[in-house]
């Protein structure tokens, strides 16, 4: 049985906890063995704290659907009493969080053991996951190859087994892309439905969203279910629905109006076998009843959206990292195109950055109209399939190629960040014997209607049996 739990999901684990069949003890054991054998090869945990897990199982777990269930928390932006958070970067090897934040502490009072943190890239600015301070996550479909990023090692350590499901968050499409790179669900609800609290009231103008990878589309929709809803003091919020997601995905969504998109917004050169994925799951939808229709854009200015996007993250980081001081040390301490990001937004008046927060109401209100005509937009989830380690990597480019590199690797996502409306990557499809997934996105606050259209295609087209060379 323990072997049998790798191919098991979260809410199938916490079923045979919750019978008996099995203890949290041994669950956990088995996800940390599978992590010794596994993760000397992907590089996908970089902070182990098993010795905490098992000190929260010992004191005992409340109840709850994903109770017992083992999971990894991501390297950034996430705080766990007692557990490092690195950030992926030399200059906070061994910072040590306090104190949980709210999403954590629900996911513990939810019974879920955190054995852990994943790998990412120094303060998530990268779509691939290879830190300097760490080294790189490597994708169990393929070692030589990226599993992507920024969650690329939550996304890698899901794929190979070790556990059934793993918090990320999504500022671009850190969550969408590597779960399309390791043949994964990846969910991004829409802004502020989780919560990024206590310390923060949001993260990069509101563009980063926390949620979750995992192999089935029940349990990203019962982990959403575990963590919505907003904090004490939030100055805003969004429409969350906590205990709703994993019954929208027990019903079948109405008949969905579809646009599909296969040109990149900014003209990038897009992959043939993607394009392919995205316009054989338009086919797919009709077959199952949608109407869908292909449309040349989504109406929003992708010129400006790219450049703001580097002007509010580099500006969002640069205060983390320096406090607003330029001649901070701390500068020095990162890898040399994050060193050039910051420094170029340090040197950026105010109203730069203000400009950049309206260059991503602009988005918004682009979308909205989008959605107004649409319910779903359909396009690859990325430019290309996993690609070579080192490709997307900052290490001898300047920050205009690394820069160029990131933006062009997945065209289609950040949208979503900018405009705060929920989109997923669905994994449809293979290309040259690599996972690829279909993006799917819609408005503001329709979270379960597109938890509901990904159980459709997952009953249709079922994927997890397609498990990596790599795993368990």
């Amino acid at each position: 049985m323990m072997e049998e739990l790798a191919k098991l999901d979260g809410l199938a684990t916490a079923a045979l906890i919750a019978k008996g069949e099995v203890t949290a003890a041994e669950v956990l054991e088995a996800a940390i063995s599978r992590a010794d054998r596994l993760n000397p090869a992907l590089n996908a945990v970089v902070h182990a704290h098993y010795d905490l897990a098992r000190a929260q199982v010992a004191a005992g777990l409340p109840t709850g659907p994903l109770s017992g269930v083992p999971t990894l928390l991501k390297n950034t932006g996430f705080e766990a009493e007692g557990m490092i958070l690195s950030t992926g970067s030399e200059l906070l090897r061994h910072a040590v969080s306090p104190r949980d934040s709210t999403i954590v502490a629900r996911y513990k009072a939810a019974g879920m053991v955190i054995m852990g943190k994943s790998n990412t890239p120094e303060f998530a600015l990268s779509f691939t996951t290879e830190p300097a301070a760490f080294g790189p996550t490597r994708n169990p479909w393929d070692l030589t190859r990226s599993p992507g990023g920024s969650s690329g090692g939550s996304t890698a350590a899901v794929a190979a087994g070790i556990v059934p499901l793993a918090n990320s968050s999504d500022g671009a499409g850190s969550t969408r892309l590597p779960a399309s790179h390791c043949g994964l669900f990846g969910f991004k609800p829409s802004r502020l439905v989780n919560p990024v609290g206590p310390v923060m009231a949001e993260g990069i103008g509101g563009m980063s969203t926390p949620h979750a990878v995992s192999w089935t589309v029940r349990d990203n929709a019962a982990m959403l279910d575990v963590s919505a809803g907003s904090d004490l003091g939030d100055p805003w919020a969004s429409p969350a629905h906590p205990g709703r997601y994993l019954a929208a995905t027990q019903t079948p969504p109405p008949r969905l109006r579809v646009a599909l998109i296969t040109t990149a917004p900014g003209g990038e050169p897009i992959d043939p076998g993607m394009i392919r994925i995205a316009q054989e799951t338009a086919r797919f939808l009709e077959s199952l009843g949608h109407q869908v229709e292909e449309v040349a854009d989504a109406g929003y200015d992708a010129a400006a959206l790219k450049a703001a996007w580097r002007v509010v993250v580099g500006t969002s980081v640069a205060l983390g990292v320096t406090g607003g001081d330029p001649a901070s040390a701390n500068i020095a301490k990162l890898e040399p195109v994050n060193q050039d990001w910051l420094r170029e937004a340090l040197s950026l008046p105010a109203t730069r950055y203000l400009w950049g927060i309206g260059q991503l109401h602009a988005a918004a209100r682009a979308l909205g109209r989008f959605f107004a005509r649409y319910d779903v937009m359909l396009t690859p989830a990325a430019a290309e399939p996993a690609p070579p380690l080192g490709k997307l990597a900052g290490a001898g480019k300047t920050l205009d190629e690394f820069y160029d590199l990131f933006w062009g690797h997945s065209p289609f996502t950040a949208v979503f960040n900018a405009s705060g409306c929920p989109a997923m990557s669905v994994p449809l499809g293979m290309v040259n014997g690599l996972p690829a997934g279909a993006h799917l996105g819609a408005g503001f606050g329709r979270d379960e209607m597109l938890f509901a259209l990904a159980a459709e295609l997952e009953q249709a087209a079922p994927w997890a049996d397609r498990r990596p060379p790599l795993f368990g």
